[in-house]
């Protein structure tokens, strides 16, 4: 139970700003940090949900609500995976080998593509949130997307094996996969409660966004490391709330 606890907080400490006790970094408490990396997503979703309900209740405008909605994630994790969203470009970018693309994503300073196409995702997602109905669905696939990420950790290889947060996660996290399997049955089971098709969609879409994500890190990088995971992770939660939007709207329509 200790080191459950302990690998709790160190999944917390790491992927959000949530205040966690310290606990020692070694194999032992480390070994489920994987395992409760989804449960950070619940504490975006409850927080996402929780602020957008006093939009509500304070009748807070269209604009001004999705800019909260927008910033609430970022700000309950610090934007560390929008960091990796932004080395991942400029790696991409680069066109450059893939020792010289590894470089370049242990490498601090944003490039102007970084910059470009961080502007991109907050304008797509701002426009997007202002467009959103099923805020409790993208309120689940916030777990979605870190389930999704932490099963492609399990499966690639570190790009890096001897240095990197990422290798240091692989090697020392031994939770199996079918804990992550447990939060795609609860996320499944959630859907009679969401909006089903705009839930269905979105899994569907983080569904195409693994697998495009894991022939992307094989063939460019030679496996994942903690950039390329933000990167996923800030891509999938854009096309997941894209395939909500799209399919609220198709739904309207039809039915």
């Amino acid at each position: 139970m200790k080191s459950l606890l302990a690998s709790c907080a160190i999944a917390f400490s790491t992927y959000s700003k949530i205040p966690m006790p310290q606990v020692e970094w070694n194999e032992e408490n480390m070994r489920h940090t994987l395992a409760f990396f989804p449960l950070v997503g619940a504490a975006v979703g409850l927080a996402f949900w929780g602020v957008d309900a006093l939009c509500g209740l304070l009748q807070v405008g269209t604009l001004l609500r999705a800019a909260l909605r927008t910033a609430v994630p970022i700000a309950v994790t610090g934007g560390i995976h929008l960091d990796g969203y932004c080395d991942t470009i400029d790696a991409l970018a680069s066109h450059a080998s893939r020792e010289r693309k590894l470089e370049i994503l242990k490498d601090s300073s944003a490039g102007a593509f970084a910059v470009i196409w961080c502007g991109v995702w907050f304008v797509l997602t701002f426009a997007l949130m202002a467009e959103l109905e099923s805020v409790t669905t993208l309120a689940a696939c916030f777990v979605l997307s870190r389930t999704a990420s932490a099963s492609a950790v399990e499966q690639l290889p570190p790009a890096r094996p001897n240095s990197g947060m990422g290798a240091a996660l692989k090697a020392r996290s031994k939770s199996p996969q079918w804990v992550l399997v447990v939060y795609l049955c609860l996320y499944a089971g959630a859907l009679p409660w969401l909006n089903q098709a705009a839930g269905l969609a979105a899994g569907a879409a983080a569904a195409v966004c693994f697998l495009c994500y894991k022939s992307m890190a094989l063939r460019q990088f030679g496996g994942f490391t903690g950039d390329l995971a933000g990167w996923f992770l800030q891509v999938t939660e854009l096309v997941m709330l894209a395939a909500i939007v799209v399919t609220e709207r198709v739904c309207a329509i039809w039915f």
